[in-house]
């Protein structure tokens, strides 16, 4: 039987749109809208993009990383305000970050303290409405969380090189700098009690590096010697045993998913605590398929955060462009034009090629169609992040976009009529 799960990723994304930007107010209310709508439909759960620093003001400094982008790329800075909101005003959809970058807004001690302080609150079950205390809460709150997306929403906070080996390093190291705030982070979730005397050392190897010419520019850097066995950087969170509060927090409605395609990192954040993996919809089936089968080994098997301690697909996440129409047509014009300005906005210049490979992995057509596609192409337990909201302001469209989907699309996918 098919059996597929279907969430929703609301991108929240301020940009011009056929000449119109929407303000922040109406942004939002948008999103809350679709959210709650997502909620009556049947979603599992409602993935939110999260963003910090203007995408607009990182364009005055010549370090501009989306200099042609035009709005903001986000306006959601906080899932965890958000999700207080949104539970409150919902009944059975989950809430989760896609993707909380744990490196900034005070680091991977801050985000840990925040997630224990709102886990504390959601157990309470005030978000049911009912007496005080009267209802067990159920629902997840679920943490994706990453390096972050772009290097201006880090710089702020010192997450970036500083010296001459570390500038020459940085491709190569910034990686290890997220293990390390990885460490912190899943460790003051479990409990821990720990200092950075307590995290295992950054040590840069010849394998992290391309070429030989690159690892002999920063070994040569180095204090002489010290590059024969690896060179180890100091710690970027310098601090002295720390115990995370609230101690008691319950922690059997979270549930985390990393944001790095390295397997390295996904398999030693899973040698602390259980941690699913995000792919994009863009990534080839082949590394979806190698994935799920390297983590069926490498998954953390405690049962810890409603964890079986057994890896299943639906641990891994795949957002999934969606252009739904009753007429096929308009179908594909939609998700052209979308594609192809979006493209445009993020680097200037329009790709063919890459439009049309965006197209081609996006999910277009009338309902039948849309559901004959899914069937095709996903495993019957896979996991779906339905984007409906892509390059689009017009709220009506986008949920009747959602309706069509859930209401005609669904009961068609094979095994579920």
């Amino acid at each position: 039987m098919k059996l597929l799960k279907y969430d929703v990723f609301f991108s929240i994304c301020q940009t011009p749109v056929d000449g119109f930007t929407p303000p922040e107010k109406v942004m939002l209310q948008n999103f809350f809208d679709q959210a709650i709508l997502a909620d009556e439909l049947g979603a599992g759960c409602a993935w939110v993009a999260e963003t910090h620093l203007s995408c607009q003001v990182q364009k005055r400094n010549p370090s501009a990383v989306i200099p042609h982008f035009e709005g903001e790329i986000g306006l959601n800075t906080d899932l965890l305000q958000l999700a207080h909101v949104l539970f409150a005003r919902t009944k059975q959809i989950h809430i989760g970050s896609a993707i909380r970058n744990i490196q900034c807004n005070g680091g991977p001690i801050a985000h840990a303290e925040a997630i224990k302080m709102f886990m504390s609150l959601h157990d309470l079950g005030l978000s049911r409405g009912g007496p005080l205390w009267s209802e067990k809460e159920t629902r997840r709150l679920e943490i994706g969380f990453a390096a972050g997306r772009f290097p201006f929403s880090n710089l702020p906070y010192g997450v970036a090189p500083r010296n001459e080996l570390e500038r020459a390093a940085w491709p190569a190291l910034r990686g290890l700098v997220f293990q390390e705030a990885t460490e912190i982070f899943l460790r003051l979730l479990k409990g821990d009690i720990l200092g950075s005397k307590n995290i295992r050392p950054k040590i840069l190897k010849r394998s992290h590096f391309r070429s030989d010419e690159d690892w002999a520019r920063v070994s040569g850097l180095a204090v002489a010697g010290a590059a024969s066995d690896g060179i180890e950087i100091p710690p970027f969170w310098k601090f002295d045993p720390v115990g995370v509060i609230p101690f008691e927090a319950p922690m059997g409605n979270l549930r985390l998913t990393i944001g790095a395609h390295d397997a390295a990192t996904q398999d030693f954040a899973n040698t602390i605590l259980p941690v699913g993996v995000f792919n994009l919809s863009i990534t080839p089936d082949a590394q979806i398929e190698e994935t799920h089968s390297r983590m069926k080994g490498t998954y953390h098997k405690a049962a810890w955060g409603g964890s079986t301690g057994q890896w299943s697909r639906s641990l891994m996440p795949r957002t999934v462009l969606v252009f739904i129409d009753e007429n096929r047509a308009r179908a594909e014009a939609n998700a052209q034009k979308a594609i192809a300005t979006y493209w445009k906005a993020v680097e200037g210049t329009l790709d063919p090629a890459k439009v049309a490979q965006a197209v081609d992995n996006a999910i277009v057509g009338t309902p039948d169609e849309v559901a004959e596609k899914m069937s095709a192409k996903y495993h019957q337990d896979d996991r779906l992040m339905l984007w409906f909201d892509f390059n689009n302001h017009d709220n009506e469209a986008v949920k009747n976009s959602m309706r069509l989907f859930f209401e005609k699309s669904v009961p068609h996918i094979r095994g579920r009529k």
